[in-house]
C-alpha cells in the first residue's frame, strides 16, 4: 500500500438484523471511494462477532432480490484492531502463527447498522483504541439507536415528537393490562416497533384495538428483534427526510434539501423492509421534496436541532412528518443511515450539490479532523 495514501478500514456486516444492509452499504462505498486518495481495508464482522479480512470486490456485497450478502468466517483471516507505538493497526490472526500486521489504520469507516455497531458499542471500542472514525460518538450513537431515550432527549430540547408508549419486558410480562390501557389512549393507527432496531425490522401497523390479539402479536413480533418495544401513534402527514452533515472546524452542522418517501398505500401499509430494499415498486423517493420554502426551511432547522440535541457528529438522517397543517413532527434520527448510492441520505446530498464520492471524502475528512476521547 502506498505510504502517501490515507488508510481507511471499512467496517461492515455485524451482529444485528441489518447485517445484509450494512454489506450493501459497504459495496457502495467500495465502488465510489477515491482510490487515488485512500487505501481501503475491508473488514467484515460475522453475525457471531468475528472480524475477518473481507473481499474488496463490491459485487460480493451488493443486495440482490435472490441473495442477501453475508460475512462469514470463510470470508477471510481473522483480524483484530490494536494500538502500537506507530498508531492503530489491524493484525491478522492465523492459528499457530505469530500475529502479522495487515495495515496501519488512519481512520475507520464503520458502515454498521443496528445494535452492536450503530449503538455506541463499536464506537467505544474505537475510542479505547484511540482510532479516529466516521460518525457519532458513544453517547449520541446509543441515544440515536434507542428510540425511547431519543424521544425523551428531543422533548427535553423542546422539539416536537408524537405520542408513544414504551413497553419494557417487565411491563409486558407483569403489567400487560396497564400497557394495553395506555395504548388505547393513542389515536389509531399505531405502529409497533423494536425500540433499538432499524430498516423497519419487526414493525407492524395496527388499525384496530377491538381485538387486542393483533396488538399482542405485533408486540411479540417486535420483541424478536428487541425486548424493549415502542408503540407510536400514527401521524397523518407526509414522510419527509433530511440529511445532516457535521461542520468543519467547529462550524455548525449542514442540512441538505429535504427528500420525501411517497408510498402507494393501496399496495403497502407503510415503508417496510421489503419496500426499502427488495421491491420498491410501490414507493417513490423524491429529492428535493415538493415543499413550500418556509416548510422546507423548518424541516432543515429541526433536522440540525435534532442532530445537536443528541450530540451527533459527522453523519445523520432525520425523519419527520409534515402534517396537512404544515406542522413538522420529528419521528427519529438515524446516526448511520443507509448509505448506498440510491439511499436517501446520498440522494439528498446529490440534490444539494454534493456527489456521492465527494460525500464519502467529506465524511472521512471530518473524522480525521476530530480527536478521539472527550471533546
Amino acid at each position: 500500500m502506498s505510504q502517501s495514501k490515507i488508510r481507511v478500514a471499512l467496517l461492515f456486516g455485524g451482529r444485528s438484523g441489518e447485517h445484509a444492509i450494512s454489506a450493501a452499504t459497504a459495496a457502495g462505498v467500495l465502488k465510489a471511494i477515491d482510490r487515488d486518495k485512500y487505501d481501503v481495508v475491508p473488514v467484515g464482522i460475522t453475525r457471531a462477532g468475528q472480524w475477518v479480512v473481507a473481499s474488496d470486490d463490491p459485487a460480493l456485497w451488493e443486495l440482490r432480490a435472490d441473495r442477501l450478502p453475508e460475512v462469514t468466517a470463510a470470508s477471510g483471516s481473522s483480524v483484530v484492531l490494536s494500538s502500537s507505538s506507530q498508531g492503530p493497526q489491524l493484525q491478522v490472526l492465523e492459528a499457530g502463527s505469530v500475529p502479522t500486521v495487515l495495515s496501519q489504520v488512519d481512520v475507520v469507516f464503520p458502515v454498521l447498522h443496528g445494535p452492536f455497531g450503530e449503538d455506541g458499542t463499536v464506537q467505544g471500542l474505537l475510542e479505547l483504541a484511540e482510532v479516529r472514525y466516521v460518525g457519532s460518538g458513544v453517547l449520541a450513537s446509543a441515544v440515536g439507536m434507542d428510540k425511547h431515550y431519543m424521544k425523551l432527549l428531543f422533548a427535553a430540547h423542546g422539539l416536537p415528537v408524537g405520542p408513544y408508549v414504551v413497553v419494557s419486558p417487565r411491563d409486558w410480562s407483569r403489567r400487560r393490562e396497564d400497557v394495553l390501557s395506555r395504548v388505547k389512549e393513542l389515536r389509531l393507527p399505531v405502529f409497533v416497533k423494536p425500540a433499538r432496531a432499524g430498516s423497519s425490522l419487526g414493525v407492524t401497523r395496527v388499525d384496530d384495538l377491538a381485538d387486542l390479539a393483533d396488538l399482542e402479536r405485533a408486540v411479540e413480533d417486535a420483541q424478536v428483534h428487541d425486548p424493549k418495544v415502542l408503540i407510536e401513534q400514527g401521524i397523518e402527514g407526509r414522510e419527509i427526510e433530511c440529511a445532516v452533515l457535521g461542520g468543519r472546524g467547529g462550524d455548525a452542522p449542514r442540512a441538505s434539501v429535504p427528500g420525501e418517501i411517497v408510498v402507494d398505500h393501496t399496495a403497502r401499509d407503510f415503508y417496510d423492509f421489503e419496500a426499502k430494499y427488495i421491491d420498491d415498486g410501490p414507493v417513490r423517493l423524491d429529492a428535493p421534496a415538493d415543499l413550500a420554502p418556509a416548510v422546507s426551511e423548518r424541516v432543515r432547522d429541526l433536522a440540525v436541532a435534532a442532530f445537536e440535541a443528541i450530540g451527533a457528529e459527522g453523519i445523520a438522517r432525520v425523519d419527520v412528518f409534515v402534517t396537512p397543517q404544515d406542522d413538522v413532527v420529528i419521528n427519529e434520527i438515524n446516526t448511520m443511515p443507509g448509505f448506498t448510492p440510491i439511499s436517501m441520505y446520498p440522494r439528498m446530498w446529490e440534490a444539494s450539490g454534493l456527489a456521492y464520492p465527494d460525500l464519502i471524502d467529506e465524511l472521512i475528512q471530518l473524522a480525521l479532523e476530530r480527536p478521539t476521547g472527550l471533546r
